[in-house]
């Protein structure tokens, strides 16, 4: 008989470590608190963003994520992946010498950077006509709908064998007995199995808390909105030039040139980020917001600051926003892509891998499965 895997949390996170564990012959139960994940991993982009990524471990981590990424849509053609790209838009002289000196590094090649001018930029997606110097595309980027992909990688386990998926069922104790772990629910329901994986999120206070408080973990709350449809059609995902502050990657001498950010951007640590999804709506963000307490209130000039930005790129008035929403999500502050936290000999914690949930989910969740080994 086949070992079972008890997966408690049903985001992204576990959610990956229930399909690599099912394509390896386990029996998986994964367990969710609610009726459908709410919480971060319907709350982004769905980007799975490549370029940005810190070289060294981060990046190769990315570059097995995109590779799983393209094996699972293979797979599962209901995913509504789209290898769609990048562009990162420079428009001050400044920005341009960032992505000059940034083209010059030796992992330039593997991240599929191509440094183009406006007319090559616009050739590629038309619907950029605004005002800009140059662009930076990366061809490794691409994208999912954040509220599908959870559904449709379940429905294609559950069509097969090795998986149950328990709804509305919240853990409130995972401990281990003589004979493997044992989840407990919070109306008394008993889960055994040979190992858990739990995948708290962003709770940080559920389960283990006491162990994650001496963790370097913290939590990060961002603002993000969708408008009405385009009405034409965005062939890749956009990213101003402020995302360069944020994503590792452009760590080059010209990044110290860059005048300051707009006061609004600088206040709320903001770059902007616009992708469409397939019902023509874009979803555009975003801020970082670190210190807890967080508010508990949507502020209004950062919305009007990323309209601003964006229509300035795309060079036409952005649709109107439609819905305005919040999210937090786990990231460790140490640099490590996520946070393994091994509680027992059959028992691990897996949460903080920040803005890198989405891209990253599927090598992560590859890791924890050969490190533990499964």
């Amino acid at each position: 008989m086949s070992k079972q895997i008890l997966i408690i949390g049903g985001g992204v996170i576990g959610t990956m470590h229930a399909w690599r564990l099912v394509k390896r012959g386990y029996q998986v139960v994964q367990i969710e608190r609610d009726s459908q994940p709410v919480s971060a991993s319907v709350r982004n982009f769905g980007l799975v963003w490549v370029g940005g990524r810190l070289r060294g471990e981060e990046l190769e981590e990315a570059l097995i994520a995109r590779r799983l990424w393209d094996e699972l849509a293979e797979e599962n053609p209901g995913l509504l992946f789209r290898a769609n790209g990048s562009l990162t838009i420079a428009r001050t002289d400044a920005e341009v010498a960032v992505m000059e000196e940034s083209m010059k590094l030796p992992d330039a090649a593997n991240r599929g950077w191509t440094l183009m001018d406006r007319d090559e930029a616009q050739r590629l997606n038309p619907a950029v006509r605004g005002k800009f110097l140059a662009a930076l595309h990366c061809s490794q980027d691409a994208a999912v709908e954040p509220n599908q992909v959870l559904s449709s990688i379940r429905q294609h386990l559950l069509s097969g064998t090795g998986y149950t998926w328990v709804p509305n069922t919240e853990i409130v104790e995972v401990m281990e007995n003589g004979s493997g772990p044992i989840a407990v629910s919070s109306t008394g329901m008993v889960f055994r199995g040979d190992f858990a994986i739990v995948c708290p999120g962003a709770d940080h206070k559920r389960l283990f808390g006491e162990e994650l408080a001496s963790e370097p973990i913290r939590r990060v709350r961002l603002q993000m909105a969708s408008t009405a449809p385009l009405g034409e059609v965005l062939t890749t995902s956009i990213a101003d030039g402020d995302s360069m502050r944020y994503y590792p990657a452009y760590d080059v001498p010209a990044l110290r040139n860059l005048p300051a950010q707009h006061p609004v951007a600088a206040a709320s640590k903001m770059q902007l980020l616009l992708v469409q999804r397939v019902d023509g709506t874009l979803t555009i963000g975003d801020t970082h917001e670190y210190e807890e307490p967080f508010d508990f209130a949507l502020r209004e000039p950062e919305y009007q600051y990323l309209v601003e930005v964006a229509s300035d790129i795309l060079g036409r008035k952005l649709p109107e926003l439609v819905r305005r929403w919040d999210g937090v999500y786990s990231q460790r502050i140490d640099g490590a892509v996520c946070e393994r936290l091994r509680i027992s000999e059959n028992i691990i914690v897996v949460t903080g891998p920040g803005g890198r949930g989405n891209s990253l989910s599927p090598a992560i969740a590859e890791r924890t499965v050969v490190e533990v080994g499964l």
